[in-house]
């Protein structure tokens, strides 16, 4: 299972997903919503539940965390790989790694906008 970090979607990763099927596995790479980790891992872990069979779950950057946590309490899933990712460790979460460092440049070219979900709960796409 293959899983998107921000700024991409799941053709990101067309290419391996091409060379892991010919090399026999069975492949998925959902789309992950970026609405959010809570909402993201639940939507993740609603996937996973529809997986027969042993999971490895594969993060790029931002789906590190997403898969961390989507991962959790799902016996089938039996490995995370984190690419060009931070590991965060139990009870860690990316916003306390993150806040020890000084704000990456790209965070002023970051616009928010609000949105709402059909059931009239709120979020923040960026």
């Amino acid at each position: 299972m293959l899983v998107h970090g921000a700024f991409a979607d799941s053709s990101s990763w067309n290419g391996v997903v091409e060379r892991l099927q010919q090399n026999g596995y069975t492949v998925a790479a959902p789309a992950n919503p970026l609405r959010g980790i809570p909402q993201d891992s639940a939507y993740l872990a609603s996937f996973l539940k529809s997986v027969k069979g042993p999971i490895v779950l594969v993060g790029h950057s931002y789906g590190r965390e997403v898969i961390s946590q989507a991962a959790a309490g799902n016996d089938n899933v039996k490995a995370l790989v984190y690419i060009n990712a931070i590991m965060p460790d139990v009870g860690e979460s990316f916003s306390s790694l993150s806040a020890k460092f000084a704000p990456p440049p790209l965070t002023k070219a970051l616009k928010q906008v609000p949105f709402r979900n059909g059931d009239g709960t709120t979020g923040t796409d960026v």
